[in-house]
């Protein structure tokens, strides 16, 4: 006879989680570090209960608004290169759609996170109940709906026994390499609340550790063949990279056989920038030492990556007309973008074994040469855009090289949307893996202090830099209270530019004219004059402004002894932009316009129509 034990299917689902287990560094600890949770009704008495009972084992975090706290959840997922994670809970309504944005967020990036949103009662007796949305067609919908597109796996819970299964699934795809995204479980607000009697087994400890696939012998044998003929082979380094834990295999192969390395967003700090082999970043934010040799490469070893746009400069970068790319993905539907050789492996063991399959061979000396003599040029290229000055309002580059002088290339470096990504990806040097943190799959404004917040649960030892534009800060900021509460020191490095300065760039490169970006263009009685000092004290932290890079770069170093989070803001120009390395991205231009400036960007953006590999 089957042991059971009765609880609601809200204590199943919690008790379950805290079964949950894996091993890093050969230590086992639990593989949920916890949920967020901002309750309301719809998981207040159901799923607020059972968490109290487990407080102590899966811990419960407070925040201030449902999109962040999933932005937590899922940075934390990142720092921790997936093999820890982060759930999180909602109310119905409002509180669960706020989330939407968050799902959407970890499926572009492939990050694992559990979201718990509350839902309508199943039985449907009080229907409609208070921020309920009635399908006047369709008797089964609810908000929640929203999160099917962007949840790898999603769920309504009706009945307390479909939490077995459900869970089951879930962690398949929460823990898998290739379908690793966000889970959403929609937890009916009445069967929290019931009872069934849950075999014992269902809570039996289960120990999740990383499946890391070979590659099959025939892509591999087709892999080295292709890479062997190579004159002008170049790695693309994606985030799998990082994810897999390979960058101590990618250095060795790196070594073994000359062939330069150039990152994306998701990938960079997977080389230490000091590499001489790093050529750093690739794409419209790449650096002209990569850039270069992406255009003349005929064979492309993408590894971990999604080859998105920006890496590809909309798929007119790589310009070599005989060029293969070899795609070392452990998710299929990546491996064989743009016509690639697939090479369905995990990373780590993908090199591995490409490695050896290829042992012997060398890239020509003068291809490697090359690259070292290019990595040199952009260095310096970087240290004169870096270098400080005494201009009244420094340019992004300059703060980015304050912070790298002040803190070093140790630090945990965080970003996510506007003008700053384009300039990090660049310029900030990466002193080891996971040191660079960008959020640029979905580039959501919002992401940064949330996400900062989530980074530092992860590595609590280590210090966390968000950069954040004036645009981004005052979309989301309220997680600062939070850091503040939970004593989770941050730095906050605040870019105040008066506006969406970047988008403005891109407006007036499209021929567009000066509207509704900065604030001083947009519809306006009286100009904005925000005091974001005052603003994040009275959120707890520090906070002070700096009036030049010298009186920043002092700041900064008070901040770094400070055992609370501090915010440092410094007035930027919202018109300048690193003019070297970068490569046209497509945006499309109107084909007519009563603007000359317009008709003018049209040709130009024709011209560059004409360099895409279009099929490929």
């Amino acid at each position: 006879m089957t042991n059971t034990v009765r609880l609601t299917m809200a204590q199943a689902l919690t008790r379950y989680l805290t079964r949950q287990m894996t091993v890093i560094d050969g230590r086992m600890v639990p593989l949920f570090g916890g949920v967020w949770a901002i309750f309301g009704h719809g998981n207040v008495a159901g799923i607020g209960e059972a968490l109290y009972q487990v407080r102590e084992e899966l811990p419960t975090y407070r925040a201030h608004n449902e999109q962040a706290m999933a932005h937590a959840a899922i940075a934390y997922a990142k720092t921790n290169f997936r093999q820890r994670m982060m759930a999180a809970t909602s109310s119905i309504g409002p509180g669960a759609v706020n989330m939407v944005t968050a799902a959407a967020l970890a499926h572009v990036n492939r990050l694992p996170v559990l979201l718990l949103p509350g839902d309508v009662f199943a039985n449907r007796v009080p229907d409609p109940v208070l921020q309920q949305v009635e399908d006047f067609g369709d008797g089964t919908v609810s908000v929640n709906d929203c999160f099917r597109p962007v949840s790898r796996y999603f769920d309504r819970i009706m009945r307390p026994e479909q939490i077995i299964p459900a869970l089951a699934r879930a962690m398949q795809v929460l823990t898998d390499p290739a379908e690793c995204g966000p889970v959403t479980l929609s937890l009916c607000q009445d069967v929290q609340a019931e009872a069934y009697d849950y075999p014992e087994s269902f809570f039996a400890e289960r120990v999740w550790t990383p499946r890391r696939p070979r590659p099959d012998r025939d892509e591999l044998a087709t892999a080295a063949e292709v890479l062997k003929s190579a004159k002008k082979p170049l790695i693309v380094a994606g985030g799998g990279v990082l994810y897999s834990g390979a960058s101590a295999e990618l250095d060795r192969f790196v070594e073994a056989t000359g062939i330069p390395v150039c990152e994306t967003q998701g990938g960079k700090s997977a080389l230490t920038d000091e590499h001489g082999l790093n050529m750093a970043a690739v794409g419209v934010t790449g650096t002209a030492a990569a850039n270069r040799l992406a255009e003349e490469a005929d064979v492309v070893l993408a590894v971990g990556t999604r080859l998105q746009d920006f890496t590809t400069g909309s798929w007119s970068l790589f310009k070599n007309s005989g060029k293969t790319i070899i795609g070392l993905n452990v998710q299929p539907f990546d491996a064989g973008k743009h016509r690639a050789l697939p090479l369905v492996a995990d990373a780590r063991e993908g090199l591995v074994e490409l490695g050896a399959a290829v042992a012997g061979y060398k890239a020509p000396a003068s291809w490697t040469e090359n690259a070292k003599a290019g990595k040199v040029e952009w260095r310096k290229a970087a240290a004169k855009v870096t270098a400080a000055t005494n201009v009244a309002l420094p340019s992004d580059a300059q703060v980015i090289g304050a912070v790298q002088r002040t803190l070093g290339s140790e630090v945990i470096v965080l970003h996510a949307a506007g003008g700053l990504p384009g300039e990090m990806h660049k310029l900030w040097q990466a002193g080891s893996p996971g040191s660079y943190h960008s959020e640029y799959g979905f580039s959501c404004m919002g992401y940064e202090i949330a996400g900062g917040l989530g980074a530092k649960m992860a590595r609590p030892d280590r210090e966390v830099v968000i950069m954040i534009g004036d645009g981004s800060y005052l979309m989301l900021n309220s997680e600062i209270a939070t850091s503040v509460m939970l004593g989770l020191k941050l730095t906050i490095v605040l870019l105040d530019n008066r506006g969406y300065g970047c988008i403005n760039r891109l407006q007036m490169a499209t021929g567009g004219a000066n509207f509704n970006n900065l604030l001083r263009d947009s519809r306006h009685e009286v100009l904005p004059d925000i005091d974001f000092v005052a603003h994040a004290k009275s959120l707890g932290a520090n906070a002070e402004k700096a009036s030049s890079i010298a009186d920043f770069e002092a700041a900064l170093g008070r901040a770094r002894k400070s055992d609370r989070t501090t915010v440092v803001l410094i007035d930027t120009d919202p018109l300048i932009s690193t003019g070297e390395g970068g490569h046209w991205w497509d945006v499309a231009v109107p084909e007519v316009s009563v603007r000359a400036e317009v008709n003018a960007a049209r040709m130009g953006y024709e011209e560059k129509l004409k360099l895409q590999r279009v099929g490929d």
